[in-house]
């Protein structure tokens, strides 16, 4: 059952990652077609506009993935926790909304080192 389970979130989370890359590659592919017929100024302001779409892309997706399969682990391992020890339920649904805060922390973190990439870099 465990090896069933494990399977499923790896494979949900390449599928998530995927989803998240797949427009940042559509832009960056189209960007890159309509660049070849323009200068060489334009090109690279255009391979440089695709690539940084792309790392943007990769860097959400791939934080959004990790911190949704941490939360989702969080709350599971909290629930069983509790179900176990229901009196010590209120110590465990503080610790785990604590870590729940943390690990959305992160994901914000990620998220702006995106727009940074996109209108810093």
């Amino acid at each position: 059952m465990k090896r069933v389970h494990k399977r499923m979130m790896l494979t949900l989370m390449f599928v998530l990652a995927a989803l998240a890359v797949l427009p940042g590659m559509a832009a960056f592919a189209e960007e890159a077609g309509t660049a070849a017929a323009a200068a060489d100024a334009a090109v690279s302001a255009a391979d440089s506009t695709g690539t940084k779409a792309l790392a943007a892309a990769i860097v959400v997706g791939l934080a959004a993935a990790a911190g949704a399969i941490a939360m989702g682990m969080a709350v599971a391992k909290s629930a069983e926790g509790m179900a176990r020890q229901p009196e010590a339920s209120g110590k465990i649904n503080s610790a785990m909304m604590l870590g729940l805060v943390f690990i959305e922390t992160a994901i914000i973190y990620a998220l702006i080192v995106a727009i940074l990439i996109i209108f810093v870099l």
